[in-house]
């Protein structure tokens, strides 16, 4: 009797050593557009954490990494504050990230805290995201970023006069002040503002008011997708392109999914942006190899991928430094100040910001071996969020 008791404490010791040895499943939650108009940034999302996982496992220490997908299409921050909260409730999740659209992130924020969940943001780009909640960290750019840094660009070619066109919301409003600032402190001049509602799809208009305006430059910025693609198509359609006017933008507007229906219209476009395909070092070629193989093919690759990428990367952090116990605060500032080498370039968790300080490149669109590419010309090392800094 007393040898078989002793075995079955035994065995019972094995079996909570096995479990502890196990560790714990920490579930994340990524809210994106996996269907709809939008549905390729939701496939470089889920790319960008394939690829993750592929080159440096789903384990932190003990715990496993098990992410759970929820589809917005479009922007609806009623949906995504309710697929947030059924994530945190039903799900379980002790992370929420993704999210490609301002107005959704801004809905989701006011859930955070209460719950004790972390929001890593892998896309949405205004900067007044992280004062939001102190517990959203970013690891895509904002469009002070991107926007400023052309503004520089445009002022250092000599460019005196420009003409600004963006999307009318939270990015858009970004992009347009953050360029006019400064281009105006550099001694330009804006000539016009021009502020497209988000569903617009006729641009003929607004190139007609561009053509009126008569500046030698345009400066425009709207959300990746079939809004940018159909912007360029209208720029060169309308004969802006063979009068002349140079076409300044952030890389949304020539995303590499952009250019083969662009073609030859698209060469020669100078932007600004955090991320190309084409960026030269080792560290994006492993990733670039890997993440076409995740999404299935060269073209379909693009830059939420990396910030998704890196996205997973600050989420293990978060995890080892709490041990994965469920402490959001604690997992946040684990990570300011947290500094790695992505395939963009190096990057710095900004410890104010709670966004990436990083290179941003000029990038001018060209044709090599039959592709078009987004080929790096000059770069801006530790730019930071100014929209946030500015005020500070």
């Amino acid at each position: 009797m007393l040898a078989r008791r002793l075995f079955l404490a035994a065995a019972a010791l094995a079996i909570a050593a096995t479990a502890a040895c196990a560790g714990e499943t920490i579930r994340v939650g990524v809210i994106g557009p996996f269907s709809g108009p939008f549905n390729l940034a939701g496939k470089n999302f889920k790319a960008g954490v394939d690829t993750y996982f592929a080159l440096n496992g789903s384990k932190v220490g003990d715990d496993s990494l098990d992410v759970i997908y929820r589809d917005l299409p479009t922007p609806d921050p009623a949906k995504a504050k309710s697929l947030a909260q059924e994530l945190i409730v039903k799900d379980k999740v002790q992370y929420l990230a993704g999210i490609y659209f301002t107005p959704d992130a801004l809905a989701v924020a006011p859930l955070l805290e209460e719950a004790n969940v972390p929001l890593v943001i892998f896309n949405a780009a205004t900067s007044a995201i992280t004062t939001k909640s102190p517990l959203i960290v970013r690891t895509s750019f904002t469009l002070w970023q991107t926007s400023a840094t052309m503004a520089k660009v445009a002022a250092q070619r000599g460019i005196k006069k420009v003409v600004t066109a963006v999307t009318d919301y939270g990015p858009g409003v970004d992009a347009e002040t953050a360029f006019k600032k400064t281009f105006e402190a550099a001694g330009g001049t804006v000539v016009e503002t021009i502020r497209m509602p988000l569903s617009t799809n006729d641009f003929n208009p607004v190139m007609q008011r561009i053509k009126d305006a008569g500046a030698p430059a345009l400066f425009a910025f709207l959300p990746a997708g079939p809004p940018s693609l159909g912007f360029a198509k209208a720029f060169n359609e309308n004969g802006l392109k063979q009068a002349g006017v140079q076409f300044l933008t952030t890389g949304d507007v020539t995303d590499e999914s952009n250019l083969p229906a662009l073609g030859d219209a698209a060469l020669g476009v100078l932007s600004t942006y955090h991320y190309s395909i084409a960026h030269d070092s080792d560290a994006n070629r492993k990733f670039v190899e890997a993440a076409t193989k995740a999404i299935g093919g060269p073209d379909q690759l693009t830059f939420p991928a990396v910030a998704a990428y890196d996205g997973m990367y600050v989420i293990t952090k978060m995890v080892a430094a709490t041990g994965g116990k469920q402490d959001a605060q604690k997992a946040v500032d684990a990570v300011k100040g947290l500094a790695w080498e992505s395939p963009r370039g190096p990057v710095t968790l900004d410890p104010q910001t709670r966004t990436l300080d990083e290179t941003i490149y000029l990038r001018i669109v060209d044709k090599v071996d039959g592709r078009y590419i987004n080929k790096e010309i000059a770069s801006f090392p530790n730019t930071p969020d100014y929209g946030l800094l500015q005020n500070k």
